[in-house]
């Protein structure tokens, strides 16, 4: 008997749904920073265990849009909700049940589509009291009718085994879709320019804002080395001077540092030439926003 299912983790921004995934998959496929909006493509991670077949949608999460860009990622959040299996919806204490809680919520199927939907309080490593987490299970308990309410911390290698468990029981019994050693539906391409934008939001700290994509113009694979030249897209002139840095000190150190997971992604060398582009207003651009791959046509 073979197990099959789309499993799609919704939220709002920035209450850990790549960290889940990752830990899910037991390996990195969605890059992850501090900053909310970090993930603003539907990811796949494909996990294949015996007859199970785990096809896990890191989606963006789910919040009012401020531009061209912030509409296309929540139309996809959105999509991918409504297609999966398995919905695991993720929220935190401190944030829980807000408006933007609230709207997902309302998109979540009728227990008639017989879908699968379980409540992950996630980072509950930070929290001291735990029984006070009892009324707010409760009142999640009153909103929808989950199939369970998970708490737990996606960095914790427990839990995740726990939840592992617990989605295997509600895969559709199905045959696989993919092969067994498929891990993403991504390329190369696509995870290279994933990780020299996780590099840029990490070292850049607050100073450059999500106003920035990646794109590749070229790579040769010369056997024991691959060369890859990249264009890194801002919005304004001061961004592009921050990326750069003091005689280049930021650049070197962005490049350095995906240089370092490109290798360990690509088993090869990597030769890394960066360079960075100022293109104005990009997110609200639909030729800009076609250009660095946000929208396909």
């Amino acid at each position: 008997m073979t197990k099959c299912g789309y499993i799609a983790i919704a939220g709002q921004p920035n209450v850990g749904k790549s960290t889940l995934i990752n830990g899910l998959m037991k390996k990195k496929v969605a890059i992850i920073s501090e900053k909310p909006e970090t993930t603003r493509d539907a990811i796949c991670g494909i996990l294949t265990e015996g007859d199970s077949q785990m096809i896990f949608i890191d989606t963006p999460g789910i919040h009012k849009p401020k531009n061209l860009l912030g509409k296309i990622m929540t139309t996809q959040a959105r999509s991918s909700v409504l297609e999966a299996d398995i919905i695991l919806f993720l929220i935190e204490k401190r944030a829980a049940f807000t408006r933007e809680d609230m709207n997902i919520i309302s998109l979540l199927p009728e227990k008639k589509d017989k879908k699968t939907v379980i409540l992950i309080i996630n980072k509950t490593d930070r929290i001291k009291d735990k029984p006070s987490l009892l009324p707010l299970m409760e009142k999640a308990a009153r909103l929808y009718p989950f199939d369970e309410i998970v708490p737990m911390s996606a960095l914790d290698q427990k839990h995740i085994d726990a939840l592992h468990s617990l989605i295997t029981k509600y895969l559709p019994e199905k045959d696989h879709i993919f092969a067994s050693d498929k891990i993403t539906d991504r390329d190369e391409d696509f995870m290279t320019k994933e990780i020299i934008r996780e590099k840029i939001l990490i070292e850049s700290y607050d100073e450059v804002p999500h106003s920035v994509a990646v794109t590749i113009d070229q790579k040769n694979d010369e056997g024991t080395i691959i060369r890859i030249h990249a264009t890194i897209i801002v919005e304004r002139e001061s961004q592009k001077t921050i990326i750069i840095g003091k005689n280049g000190s930021m650049i070197k150190k962005i490049g350095t540092s995906a240089r370092r997971e490109l290798e360990k992604l690509l088993n090869k060398r990597v030769y890394l030439d960066l360079w960075v582009k100022p293109v104005k207003d990009w997110k609200k651009d639909t030729e800009a926003l076609r250009d660095v791959g946000y929208i396909s046509g």
